[in-house]
């Protein structure tokens, strides 16, 4: 099957996901469109339904027979721009702990990942009249670290890892916001861990505005990123077990965030 998708000026679409399923609903493979917007795919006999989604653009869903020992090519895709989410009024927003979490994964010992996350935090949105001149700080309790087992949290609030006595906070301050085009955003920022600054990048995914159950507006986002574990000068040469690092190099950091506005 040989598929072409272009914007809605008639421009290839590099990048685009390309998913085709099957007449029952289950995804047979998934691909994205090249650098000239094409997709060039072999498929069993049959018929399937293909979705086309692309950041910022109305999904695409259409049809497609395949006939053994002809060349299928469907029409070429158009994909329109969806509607714009309205952004945040410029003003404080104040994060909520209640329907906001801050999880991570890690690598242990080179098989598996561990899952944990964060209990206590809190902090702020300041929406700039331009939303390029928002700023965002977070301050988290590094001794809430919780991966659901006692004995290897309590071995991470240690002096050997976050070492919660003498730094008691993780610290995070964006003042960077950069549109990417649809509802994808970055924000950039400094990250203080374990008594060092670093830059930190924040890829995000802005899900809009709604109303709480008890009529306050919030508004809500999605992010994450990458930290790496030699940027912090955390002590890792005790974690060494037969030459495998317990805890992977990178950490992955995932961000489920509502904010309420501040009257």
């Amino acid at each position: 099957m040989d598929l072409c998708v272009n914007d809605p000026v008639g421009l290839p679409m590099a990048g685009v996901d390309v998913s085709v399923r099957t007449a029952d609903g289950r995804e047979a493979t998934q691909h994205r469109t090249d650098p000239n917007g094409r997709l060039t795919v072999t498929l069993p006999p049959g018929g399937y339904r293909l979705v086309v989604t692309s950041d910022g653009f109305e999904p695409a869903r259409f049809e497609v027979a395949v006939v053994a020992g002809e060349r299928t090519a469907p029409r070429p895709v158009t994909l329109e721009l969806a509607p714009a989410l309205p952004l945040p009024v410029a003003g404080h927003w104040r994060i909520d702990p209640d329907h906001t979490a801050i999880r991570f994964t890690a690598r242990h010992i080179g098989l598996t990942d561990i899952h944990g996350r964060f209990n206590h935090f809190e902090g702020g949105l300041w929406i700039g009249e331009r939303m390029a001149d928002s700023r965002v700080e977070v301050a988290i309790d590094a001794a809430s670290i919780d991966t659901g087992v006692r004995m290897r949290d309590e071995h991470l609030r240690s002096a050997e890892f976050l070492d919660v006595a003498r730094y008691p906070h993780l610290q995070f301050t964006g003042e960077r916001f950069v549109h990417k085009g649809g509802s994808r955003w970055t924000v950039q920022g400094v990250l203080q861990l374990h008594g060092v600054s670093r830059t930190v990048q924040l890829d995000t995914r802005y899900l809009g505005i709604g109303t709480g159950i008890a009529g306050e507006t919030r508004t809500a986002c999605r992010a994450v990123t990458e930290l790496h574990r030699e940027d912090s000068t955390l002590d890792w040469r005790k974690m060494l077990a037969r030459g495998i690092a317990a805890i992977g190099a990178t950490i992955r950091i995932e961000l489920d965030i509502q904010a309420v506005r501040h009257e």
